[in-house]
Protein backbone atom coordinates (compact mmCIF):
# COMPACT_ATOMS: atom_id res chain seq x y z
CA UNK A 1 0.00 0.00 0.00
CA UNK A 2 1.37 3.12 -1.03
CA UNK A 3 1.02 6.56 1.98
CA UNK A 4 -1.88 9.17 1.75
CA UNK A 5 -0.38 12.44 0.01
CA UNK A 6 1.33 14.49 1.94
CA UNK A 7 3.55 17.72 2.27
CA UNK A 8 7.21 17.71 2.75
CA UNK A 9 9.44 19.65 5.07
CA UNK A 10 13.31 19.45 5.58
CA UNK A 11 14.28 22.11 7.73
CA UNK A 12 17.65 23.07 8.34
CA UNK A 13 17.93 24.34 11.98
CA UNK A 14 15.94 23.08 15.35
CA UNK A 15 14.28 27.19 15.42
CA UNK A 16 12.97 26.21 11.76
CA UNK A 17 11.70 22.86 13.04
CA UNK A 18 9.69 24.51 15.84
CA UNK A 19 8.18 27.26 14.22
CA UNK A 20 6.75 24.70 11.13
CA UNK A 21 5.55 22.32 14.20
CA UNK A 22 3.97 25.85 16.20
CA UNK A 23 2.22 26.43 12.57
CA UNK A 24 0.73 23.08 11.82
CA UNK A 25 0.06 21.67 14.94
CA UNK A 26 -1.69 17.85 14.88
CA UNK A 27 -1.32 18.31 11.26
CA UNK A 28 2.41 18.16 11.10
CA UNK A 29 4.38 14.69 11.98
CA UNK A 30 7.85 14.49 12.36
CA UNK A 31 10.38 12.28 11.38
CA UNK A 32 13.97 11.22 12.56
CA UNK A 33 15.44 7.70 11.30
CA UNK A 34 11.86 7.03 10.23
CA UNK A 35 11.99 3.52 10.92
CA UNK A 36 8.84 4.01 13.08
CA UNK A 37 6.79 6.57 10.95
CA UNK A 38 7.31 5.16 7.59
CA UNK A 39 5.63 1.68 7.95
CA UNK A 40 2.41 3.47 9.32
CA UNK A 41 2.22 5.91 6.53
CA UNK A 42 2.35 2.95 4.35
CA UNK A 43 -0.24 0.89 5.95
CA UNK A 44 -2.42 4.62 6.56
CA UNK A 45 -2.22 4.23 10.03
CA UNK A 46 -1.09 7.47 10.45
CA UNK A 47 -2.05 10.48 7.64
CA UNK A 48 -0.39 13.66 8.26
CA UNK A 49 -0.62 16.50 6.14
CA UNK A 50 2.67 17.61 6.75
CA UNK A 51 6.07 14.94 7.36
CA UNK A 52 8.89 17.35 9.20
CA UNK A 53 11.82 15.56 8.82
CA UNK A 54 14.52 16.67 10.86
CA UNK A 55 17.32 14.24 10.31
CA UNK A 56 19.88 17.26 8.93
CA UNK A 57 19.40 19.08 12.09
CA UNK A 58 23.05 19.52 13.79
CA UNK A 59 23.94 18.75 16.92
CA UNK A 60 21.31 16.32 18.00
CA UNK A 61 23.37 13.07 17.01
CA UNK A 62 25.99 13.43 19.82
CA UNK A 63 26.27 11.38 23.49
CA UNK A 64 27.69 13.26 25.39
CA UNK A 65 28.21 13.60 29.53
CA UNK A 66 26.54 16.31 31.22
CA UNK A 67 25.75 17.81 35.14
CA UNK A 68 25.64 14.33 36.45
CA UNK A 69 23.68 12.57 33.19
CA UNK A 70 24.28 11.27 30.07
CA UNK A 71 22.81 13.17 26.79
CA UNK A 72 21.53 11.05 24.13
CA UNK A 73 20.74 13.27 20.93
CA UNK A 74 17.28 12.71 18.91
CA UNK A 75 19.70 11.52 15.98
CA UNK A 76 21.59 8.91 17.82
CA UNK A 77 20.86 5.56 16.00
CA UNK A 78 20.73 2.41 17.77
CA UNK A 79 23.90 1.34 16.11
CA UNK A 80 25.59 4.29 17.64
CA UNK A 81 24.46 3.05 20.70
CA UNK A 82 25.59 -0.68 20.67
CA UNK A 83 28.96 1.11 19.50
CA UNK A 84 29.25 3.84 22.51
CA UNK A 85 31.85 3.17 24.60
CA UNK A 86 30.65 5.79 26.96
CA UNK A 87 27.28 3.78 27.48
CA UNK A 88 29.10 0.37 27.77
CA UNK A 89 30.78 1.88 30.53
CA UNK A 90 28.08 4.23 32.51
CA UNK A 91 25.34 2.53 31.04
CA UNK A 92 25.99 -0.78 29.26
CA UNK A 93 22.47 -2.65 29.61
CA UNK A 94 21.58 -0.06 27.13
CA UNK A 95 24.37 -1.45 25.08
CA UNK A 96 22.75 -4.78 26.07
CA UNK A 97 19.09 -3.44 24.84
CA UNK A 98 20.58 -1.93 21.52
CA UNK A 99 20.93 -5.51 20.10
CA UNK A 100 17.71 -6.69 20.49
CA UNK A 101 16.40 -4.05 18.32
CA UNK A 102 14.75 -5.73 15.59
CA UNK A 103 17.42 -5.82 12.51
CA UNK A 104 20.48 -4.43 11.21
CA UNK A 105 18.54 -2.58 9.11
CA UNK A 106 16.26 -0.98 11.36
CA UNK A 107 19.36 -0.70 13.74
CA UNK A 108 21.54 1.28 11.02
CA UNK A 109 18.68 3.63 10.51
CA UNK A 110 16.30 4.18 13.48
CA UNK A 111 16.89 5.99 16.67
CA UNK A 112 16.12 5.63 20.01
CA UNK A 113 14.62 9.26 20.73
CA UNK A 114 12.22 8.83 18.03
CA UNK A 115 11.68 5.14 18.98
CA UNK A 116 10.68 6.19 22.41
CA UNK A 117 8.60 8.69 20.53
CA UNK A 118 6.70 5.88 19.13
CA UNK A 119 5.64 4.45 22.38
CA UNK A 120 5.02 1.12 21.00
CA UNK A 121 3.76 -1.02 23.99
CA UNK A 122 6.49 -3.90 22.25
CA UNK A 123 9.43 -1.21 21.68
CA UNK A 124 11.88 -1.80 23.78
CA UNK A 125 13.72 1.27 24.55
CA UNK A 126 10.19 2.52 26.74
CA UNK A 127 11.22 -0.01 28.96
CA UNK A 128 14.75 0.45 29.09
CA UNK A 129 13.69 4.29 30.21
CA UNK A 130 11.57 3.09 32.87
CA UNK A 131 14.57 1.19 34.59
CA UNK A 132 17.20 3.90 34.21
CA UNK A 133 14.84 6.48 35.10
CA UNK A 134 15.32 8.61 31.97
CA UNK A 135 14.41 12.30 31.61
CA UNK A 136 13.01 13.01 27.80
CA UNK A 137 13.75 16.81 26.95
CA UNK A 138 10.84 18.10 24.80
CA UNK A 139 11.25 21.59 23.03
CA UNK A 140 8.66 23.80 21.67
CA UNK A 141 9.18 27.10 20.05
CA UNK A 142 7.90 29.06 23.68
CA UNK A 143 9.63 26.66 26.13
CA UNK A 144 11.75 23.88 27.12
CA UNK A 145 10.12 20.89 29.39
CA UNK A 146 11.70 17.66 30.88
CA UNK A 147 9.52 15.06 31.24
CA UNK A 148 10.10 11.69 33.25
CA UNK A 149 10.03 8.77 31.60
CA UNK A 150 7.79 7.29 34.29
CA UNK A 151 4.99 10.43 33.17
CA UNK A 152 5.84 10.03 29.60
CA UNK A 153 4.04 7.12 28.63
CA UNK A 154 0.49 7.45 28.15
CA UNK A 155 -0.92 4.68 26.29
CA UNK A 156 -0.63 2.82 22.88
CA UNK A 157 1.33 5.60 21.36
CA UNK A 158 0.80 7.69 22.86
CA UNK A 159 3.23 10.08 25.11
CA UNK A 160 2.97 13.23 27.12
CA UNK A 161 4.20 14.89 23.87
CA UNK A 162 2.56 18.53 22.75
CA UNK A 163 1.68 18.55 19.07
CA UNK A 164 4.13 21.56 18.81
CA UNK A 165 6.92 19.83 20.94
CA UNK A 166 9.96 17.87 19.44
CA UNK A 167 11.99 15.41 21.70
CA UNK A 168 16.00 16.65 21.16
CA UNK A 169 17.12 14.13 23.89
CA UNK A 170 17.18 11.66 26.62
CA UNK A 171 18.93 11.87 29.66
CA UNK A 172 20.35 9.05 31.50
CA UNK A 173 21.50 9.52 35.68
CA UNK A 174 24.65 8.39 35.72
CA UNK A 175 24.94 6.22 39.44
CA UNK A 176 27.29 7.19 42.24
CA UNK A 177 27.62 3.84 43.49
CA UNK A 178 28.27 0.62 41.42
CA UNK A 179 25.38 -0.46 39.23
CA UNK A 180 24.42 -3.14 37.09
CA UNK A 181 21.56 -3.79 34.88
CA UNK A 182 19.93 -6.59 32.47
CA UNK A 183 17.64 -6.55 29.41
CA UNK A 184 15.66 -9.66 28.95
CA UNK A 185 13.88 -10.49 25.44
CA UNK A 186 11.52 -13.53 24.68
CA UNK A 187 10.91 -12.98 20.53
CA UNK A 188 9.32 -15.97 18.43
CA UNK A 189 12.00 -15.53 15.98
CA UNK A 190 14.84 -12.78 15.65
CA UNK A 191 14.20 -9.32 14.76
CA UNK A 192 10.63 -9.61 15.67
CA UNK A 193 8.57 -7.64 18.82
CA UNK A 194 8.57 -9.01 22.28
CA UNK A 195 6.34 -11.46 23.61
CA UNK A 196 7.85 -10.04 27.07
CA UNK A 197 10.54 -8.40 27.51
CA UNK A 198 11.92 -7.16 30.89
CA UNK A 199 14.68 -4.26 31.67
CA UNK A 200 16.08 -3.91 35.18
CA UNK A 201 18.53 -1.71 36.55
CA UNK A 202 20.00 -2.15 40.10
CA UNK A 203 22.67 0.63 42.83
CA UNK A 204 24.25 -1.21 45.57
CA UNK A 205 24.96 0.50 48.74
CA UNK A 206 27.43 -1.86 50.05
CA UNK A 207 25.24 -5.21 50.64
CA UNK A 208 22.18 -2.88 50.09
CA UNK A 209 20.42 -2.50 47.17
CA UNK A 210 19.76 1.20 47.20
CA UNK A 211 18.05 2.02 44.09
CA UNK A 212 16.09 -0.68 41.34
CA UNK A 213 14.14 0.31 38.32
CA UNK A 214 12.06 -2.43 36.67
CA UNK A 215 10.72 -1.67 33.29
CA UNK A 216 8.08 -4.17 31.21
CA UNK A 217 7.83 -4.68 27.54
CA UNK A 218 4.64 -6.03 26.01
CA UNK A 219 2.25 -6.49 28.91
CA UNK A 220 0.30 -3.90 28.83
CA UNK A 221 -1.04 -0.66 27.06
CA UNK A 222 2.29 1.04 27.32
CA UNK A 223 5.54 -0.04 28.77
CA UNK A 224 5.33 -0.18 32.51
CA UNK A 225 7.26 0.78 35.38
CA UNK A 226 6.89 -1.88 37.86
CA UNK A 227 6.91 0.70 40.69
CA UNK A 228 5.58 -1.67 43.72
CA UNK A 229 8.87 -4.36 43.25
CA UNK A 230 11.32 -1.73 43.27
CA UNK A 231 10.11 -0.32 46.12
CA UNK A 232 10.28 -4.10 47.59
CA UNK A 233 13.95 -4.49 47.22
CA UNK A 234 14.93 -0.31 48.44
CA UNK A 235 17.30 -0.74 51.50
CA UNK A 236 17.37 -4.61 51.29
CA UNK A 237 19.72 -7.12 51.38
CA UNK A 238 19.11 -9.22 47.77
CA UNK A 239 18.66 -12.54 49.50
CA UNK A 240 16.87 -15.15 47.26
CA UNK A 241 13.65 -14.47 48.87
CA UNK A 242 13.83 -10.85 48.32
CA UNK A 243 14.50 -11.19 44.84
CA UNK A 244 11.86 -14.10 44.57
CA UNK A 245 8.91 -11.60 46.22
CA UNK A 246 10.11 -8.54 44.21
CA UNK A 247 9.59 -10.69 41.16
CA UNK A 248 6.07 -11.78 42.09
CA UNK A 249 5.11 -7.99 42.37
CA UNK A 250 6.43 -7.49 38.71
CA UNK A 251 4.37 -10.30 37.42
CA UNK A 252 1.15 -8.94 39.46
CA UNK A 253 2.17 -5.45 37.90
CA UNK A 254 1.74 -6.70 34.39
CA UNK A 255 -1.47 -6.32 32.13
CA UNK A 256 -1.12 -9.19 29.20
CA UNK A 257 -4.00 -10.09 26.87
CA UNK A 258 -4.25 -13.26 25.50
CA UNK A 259 -3.04 -13.49 22.03
CA UNK A 260 -1.74 -15.76 19.25
CA UNK A 261 1.98 -15.01 21.41
CA UNK A 262 0.80 -16.82 24.64
CA UNK A 263 -1.86 -16.93 27.25
CA UNK A 264 -1.97 -13.54 29.26
CA UNK A 265 -1.03 -16.43 32.09
CA UNK A 266 1.77 -17.49 30.59
CA UNK A 267 3.11 -13.86 29.73
CA UNK A 268 2.60 -13.08 33.98
CA UNK A 269 4.79 -15.73 34.59
CA UNK A 270 7.46 -14.82 31.74
CA UNK A 271 7.70 -11.40 33.21
CA UNK A 272 8.36 -13.38 36.79
CA UNK A 273 10.74 -15.54 35.92
CA UNK A 274 12.56 -12.23 33.70
CA UNK A 275 12.52 -9.99 36.25
CA UNK A 276 14.23 -12.66 39.05
CA UNK A 277 16.64 -13.55 36.31
CA UNK A 278 17.45 -10.06 35.80
CA UNK A 279 17.75 -8.76 39.28
CA UNK A 280 20.23 -11.87 40.04
CA UNK A 281 22.17 -10.96 36.75
CA UNK A 282 22.46 -6.57 37.40
CA UNK A 283 23.27 -7.61 41.06
CA UNK A 284 26.13 -9.85 40.32
CA UNK A 285 27.16 -7.46 37.65
CA UNK A 286 27.39 -4.68 40.42
CA UNK A 287 29.50 -6.98 42.28
CA UNK A 288 31.78 -6.88 39.41
CA UNK A 289 31.97 -3.06 39.22
CA UNK A 290 32.49 -2.65 43.49
CA UNK A 291 34.94 -5.01 43.14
Amino acid sequence: MFPAAFDYRAPTSLDETLSVLKQHGEAAKVMAGGQSLIPLLKLRFSRPELVVDIARLPGLNTIRRDDGHLAIGALVRHVDIAGSKELAKTAPMMVEAANWIADPLVRNRGTLVGSVCHADPAGDWGSVMLALSAEIVARSAASERVLHSSDFFKGPFETALKAEEVATEVRIPVRKGPSGGAYLKLERRVGDFATVAVAVQVELDGDKVASCGIGLTAVGPHNIKATEAERSLDGKEPTDQVIAEAARLAAEAAEPKDDLRGSAAYKKDVVRVFVQRGLKTAIARAKEVKA
